[in-house]
């Protein structure tokens, strides 16, 4: 009797031991362990982010440390900062505020 030839053939390197537990290996590297890929995507993702923030912060430092400069070098600054941003007073005076309306350019 004639025997039949195997319709596919398997090939002779998907057939080595070696090469089947590296392939399961790596996958199991790639999607089942606790550090796969998708998480270090978020956390490439949340690095990036809180360098932009990191960036943000140390201008608005910068920003803030000239203002406190600029204001605490004369007593004249400081005290039009004070009515400007926080509306106080002298006590013999009277402060009217006038609303613009919305639609005013500034």
């Amino acid at each position: 009797m004639e025997q039949k030839k195997p319709r596919f053939r398997i090939p002779a390197w998907a057939r080595n031991k070696y090469i089947i537990s590296c392939i399961l290996f790596g996958a199991w590297l790639l999607f089942l362990d606790r550090n796969n890929i998708l998480y270090q995507f978020q956390l490439y993702r949340e690095v990036n982010q809180l360098e932009n923030q990191k960036d943000f912060y140390q201008k608005e430092i910068s920003r803030d440390r000239q203002t406190h400069q600029e204001l605490f070098s004369s007593p004249d600054k400081l005290e039009k900062f004070a009515r400007e941003q926080y509306m106080m007073k002298k006590d013999d005076e009277d402060i009217y505020i006038v609303p613009t309306p919305p639609d005013a350019k500034r």
